[in-house]
């Protein structure tokens, strides 16, 4: 059993990551795993992937990255600038963001949605990673990369909710996009009944520190607001354990519990 390290949503925020990796003091032996956005909203999303980047080839440890929204919609971007170049234009001129960081980036850079991973699982600690969570809806997850890589139509849509979930319908425990949830709608977290194991994951951002759930944690500890970023650490003989670094506020945070964009 290795090390492993889980760090929660970055989101250009190139100072902290920094700060945090050396506080980490990663080994060869470690393994590394981001939950996703990278990018976006803070002051360096291009610095962030660079650095990211030469830690996944230079550290000496195993890098993963999980796919956040932000990634996501980033590569919905890229391909549409290929095939769909009117859709691509509309997209850039609704988030204009997506053309800046595309323009700071080089090949290797943007490679970096290449080697992301919709989720992952590490059994050692009976930990599986995603984005966001667990629609109450789902009742089987792919046992590999592999199987959710052959998955397809309806089924893979299903699978993409994981990176957007925050609240379910509080009768069908359907998922719901932002905002349309309803007064008693819960936050996925705490009615998730440990169904796939411990989930760690981003996403929805915990200002005052890590969010603790009876069979999920949530370390997105808002490094764009202010909040820290946080890193999530299982050690072989001991107990679990939080590093968090400091943040400068770049956007001033408006949301409260189960708030956010």
């Amino acid at each position: 059993m290795s090390r492993l390290c889980i760090i929660g949503d970055v989101h250009g925020m190139l100072a902290p990551l920094r700060l945090l990796v050396r506080e980490l003091d990663l080994q060869p032996s470690d393994k590394v795993v981001f939950v996703g956005d990278l990018i976006d909203k803070g002051p360096d999303p291009a610095g962030v992937v660079s650095y990211v980047e030469d830690l996944r080839r230079s550290a000496g440890c195993e890098v993963v990255l999980v796919e956040g929204n932000h990634e996501d919609r980033m590569r919905r971007y890229l391909r549409n600038l290929v095939v769909r170049p009117a859709v691509a234009k509309a997209q850039a001129e609704r988030a204009p963001e997506l053309a800046d960081l595309r323009s700071q980036l080089d090949d290797r850079g943007q490679a970096f949605l290449d080697w992301s991973v919709p989720f992952h699982r590490c059994a050692a600690y009976g930990v599986l990673i995603v984005h966001g969570g667990i629609p109450g809806t789902m009742q089987e997850f792919p046992a590999s990369l592999e199987a959710a890589s052959m998955l397809a139509g309806h089924e893979s849509k299903r699978l993409q909710k994981i990176l957007r979930t925050r609240y379910l319908d509080a009768d069908t425990g359907e998922f719901l996009a932002l905002g349309k949830q309803a007064e008693g709608d819960p936050f996925w977290a705490e009615v998730y009944d440990g169904r796939f194991g411990h989930v760690v994951f981003g996403h929805q951002p915990f200002p005052d520190g890590p969010a603790e759930f009876p069979h999920a944690t949530g370390i997105d500890t808002g490094a764009v607001h202010g909040g820290g970023l946080t890193a999530l650490v299982f050690n072989p003989g001991r107990p679990r354990y939080f590093v968090t670094v400091e943040s400068d506020c770049h956007i001033p945070y408006r949301g409260g519990a189960y708030d956010g964009d």
